[in-house]
């Protein structure tokens, strides 16, 4: 093993766990899957905790509840600190409308010293319900369903996220970039 071989598998990358919160059809998986291409291309070790994937298959049989959403997002923060924890750039694009779930995952953060950044994707739910990408804000104005997220069951925006996003104001492009600039400010990226 040469000595460049040696020095390039020592150095250990820093990870982080970075939270993409806004409301449904905000835009976040997008911006998410965006940011996780130039990472790779940029050679970062990097996973995207998608909500709808953890749904089917970490916290299948949750609903929707208040207790049941803290649950989702408790299980989803131990994840992505795991991850996080070993190196990896964990991009999590999930609701988390509670401001103490959303806490509650940066302090395990903070306790286990692992980075933990917040982002508020934070598109006006008349921007989502007309990009309305599931279906969710049609089904909720036709009596379908209930309990969605911004319309009739409530979102407490980040009061002081690491960065907000007007994503209805950008491309997904320039919305990646602003948040690859903090990580490069954070110096991890």
């Amino acid at each position: 093993m040469t000595t460049d071989q040696e020095t390039s598998m020592s150095v250990t990358e820093t990870g982080a766990t970075v939270w993409l919160t806004g409301l449904p059809s905000a835009g976040k998986t997008t911006i998410a899957y965006e940011l996780a291409g130039r990472l790779r291309t940029e050679g970062h070790r990097v996973e995207v905790l998608d909500g709808d994937e953890i749904r089917e298959f970490l916290s299948a049989g949750l609903g929707f509840s208040r207790e049941d959403r803290h649950t989702n997002v408790a299980r989803i923060g131990f994840v992505a600190e795991l991850l996080a924890a070993n190196g990896v750039k964990v991009l999590v694009p999930v609701i988390a409308p509670y401001a103490d779930s959303r806490e509650a995952v940066r302090k395990r953060h903070a306790a286990e010293s692992t980075t933990y950044l917040e982002v508020h994707v934070a598109t006006p739910v008349e921007v989502c319900s007309v990009r309305d990408v599931k279906g969710l804000y049609a089904r909720q104005a036709a009596g379908e369903i209930s309990g969605l997220t911004g319309v009739d069951d409530p979102y407490e925006a980040p009061e002081s996220p690491d960065l907000r996003i007007e994503s209805h104001q950008q491309t997904v492009q320039e919305s990646a970039a602003a948040l690859h600039a903090l990580l490069t400010e954070r110096g991890l990226a």
